[in-house]
């Protein structure tokens, strides 16, 4: 097939711009969180606090250094908003664990030295349970809990 000088100048500007934006690093790529630092699927497959906390090679403890916040009522399992934060000195990691979900770990924050360990984010709610935030401080696993009661489906409802 012939192409034309236009076709084949086209092409080539294509393939520059492409190559370009590539190496700046502008071309979105897919998360994949199996590859992401950090990622324990172990952690995500257990089914209660003291299991994530043995997956971590922590131990479960109750602690006022470490706060949840979230609504009394959600309306929608699907989107509760919920908050961590903790002043205990030393936070390497942020989590959060829904006791009656069907994979009680829902999401984890691993923090870089200096970063203030507070976050805050949205999980999904199978039914009414006791929600967990965590605080990983050594091979100590601090949390504080907090019952949130669902009137709608989240997670498998």
């Amino acid at each position: 097939m012939n192409q034309s000088r236009r076709q084949v100048m086209q092409l080539g500007a294509g393939a520059t711009v492409a190559g370009l934006a590539a190496t700046a690093g502008l071309v979105p790529s897919v998360a994949q969180a199996a590859d992401a630092p950090g990622w324990n699927a172990q952690e995500f497959s257990v089914k209660s606090l003291d299991e994530v906390a043995k997956a971590m090679g922590a131990t479960a403890t109750p602690s006022t250094e470490v706060s949840i916040i979230g609504p009394d009522i959600a309306e929608n399992g699907a989107v509760v908003p919920v908050g961590i934060k903790s002043t205990a000195a030393g936070v390497t990691m942020l989590g959060i664990v829904v006791e009656k979900n069907p994979n009680a770990l829902a999401a984890t924050f691993h923090l870089k030295n200096g970063a203030v360990p507070s976050v805050a984010t949205r999980i999904k709610m199978a039914q009414t349970s006791d929600v967990y935030a965590v605080a990983k401080v050594g091979d100590k696993l601090l949390y504080s809990k907090k019952e949130i009661k669902v009137t709608l489906g989240g997670c498998g409802g």
